[in-house]
């Protein structure tokens, strides 16, 4: 099964971090983990165990603070594979992701990604979570219940909606990852942001979010042009938005018994 870095330590005991390292990234803004994957020095990285698209977890640091980071170079496009015309798997999709999720309120279930350069290949830096005690596979292996059955459905509803409006053909079990405190993170978008301008199956829409949903009637092709223009092409947008006037028109529908208000998270 395809995977990303962080799934492959999940079979893996997790590197060693110092408290006091680990305390001062969990205390870092979105935007201070993006200038930190920009400009640490990367000091070590490995193979991940699993996977097909070379993904390495390495070690960055700037003097003052060691965390680490995934990071893919994949940039791959066939006419036809895997039965899909126009097949892409690139590592510009994550920073997309990662861009997108900021415009929509989301940064709190996507962890960060920039674009830097990797041993002369560009790559995306996707920043690592550290508190993860399991992947969905896990947890249905273990039929491990979360406590908040609500707040956990609600989450799983928000990652329905998120991966219709960008058509991501590999949301597997082993890209849902659940932290500490039993949330719902969303990794890897390599295999996202289809042309298609319909959505990939619209029944596993039940609810949004409210904030989700009036975020995503503000995109328009100006916005996502200027935020993820160097990740995406203008066909590419232009089938993002089409589905989102879709989703838009899905959950008016249903009205307001389809909505539901998510809780920022810390």
């Amino acid at each position: 099964m395809r995977t990303f870095c962080h799934r492959s330590a999940l079979a893996a005991v997790l590197l060693a971090i110092p408290f006091s390292l680990l305390h001062a990234a969990d205390t870092l803004t979105s935007q201070q983990q993006e200038d930190f994957l920009t400009k640490a020095k990367v000091t070590q990285s490995k193979e991940a165990k699993k996977g097909v698209t070379g993904t390495l977890r390495v070690s960055l640091s700037d003097g003052a603070l060691t965390h680490e980071a995934s990071v893919q170079t994949i940039d791959d496009y066939k006419t036809s594979f895997l039965n899909e015309i126009g097949f892409k798997d690139t590592y510009k999709f994550n920073i997309a992701g990662w861009k997108l999720a900021r415009l929509l309120g989301l940064d709190d279930m996507i962890p960060p990604s920039v674009k830097r350069s990797f041993d002369g290949k560009s790559a995306s830096f996707t920043w690592w979570i550290d508190n993860i005690m399991m992947d969905e596979t896990e947890r249905r292996a273990k039929n491990t219940q979360p406590p908040d059955q609500e707040a956990w459905n609600r989450e799983n509803n928000v990652m329905q909606v998120f991966d219709q409006l960008i058509y991501n053909m590999d949301r597997n079990q082993t890209n849902m990852l659940i932290d500490k405190s039993w949330h719902l993170w969303l990794i890897d978008h390599s295999r996202a942001f289809r042309v298609h301008k319909a959505l990939k199956d619209p029944s596993v829409l039940k609810s949004c979010d409210r904030n989700l949903l009036a975020k995503m009637k503000t995109l328009d092709e100006a916005t996502l042009s200027k935020e993820l223009g160097k990740e995406l092409t203008k066909a590419e947008v232009q089938g993002l938005l089409a589905r989102r006037d879709l989703i838009v028109k899905l959950f008016e529908a249903k009205g307001d018994s389809a909505l539901f208000d998510r809780p920022k998270r810390n």
